[in-house]
């Protein structure tokens, strides 16, 4: 079993999801998504929980007019801003991606990661990050 696996599958407080069929091209492996508040007309902006098996990550990414936020639940992950160094991540921490910022985020190489996106805007799905890149970051 892989570090936090049973955590974050079996005792997710937001609940684990199901298969991220829908945005499955922009990630590298599986991922899982549990939708917690969605667009509508008086709320601009969704939430989800979004669940990594280890060595997964998002494709780089911009969100056009608007943002997104990243709270950390559970497990051990990474992100990125274009031209910055990458951030180990850890439950507690909260990463701001302002409008405009490429940027990625995923689990670490042997851990599950679990966090809340709160999400406003259209998403510009980019390039994957590199195995090469992914594989220079440590444990």
């Amino acid at each position: 079993m892989s570090k936090y696996e049973d955590e974050v599958k079996n005792n997710n407080i937001f609940g684990f999801g199901a298969l991220n069929e829908a945005y499955g091209k922009y990630f590298s492996g599986n991922s899982y998504a549990q939708g917690l508040v969605q667009s509508e007309d008086n709320i601009d902006f969704n939430v989800a929980n979004v669940n990594f098996e280890p060595g997964v990550r998002n494709n780089w990414h911009i969100h056009h007019d608007g943002y997104q936020i990243i709270l950390v639940t559970q497990g051990e992950g990474w992100s990125q801003i274009e031209g910055e160094k990458p951030r180990s991540l850890k439950p507690g921490d909260v990463a701001v991606f302002k409008e405009g910022v490429k940027h990625w985020h995923g689990a670490k190489k042997n851990s599950w990661f679990s966090h809340l996106a709160i999400t406003k805007g259209t998403t510009e799905w980019l390039e994957p990050v590199s195995d090469a890149d992914y594989d220079k970051l440590p444990e």
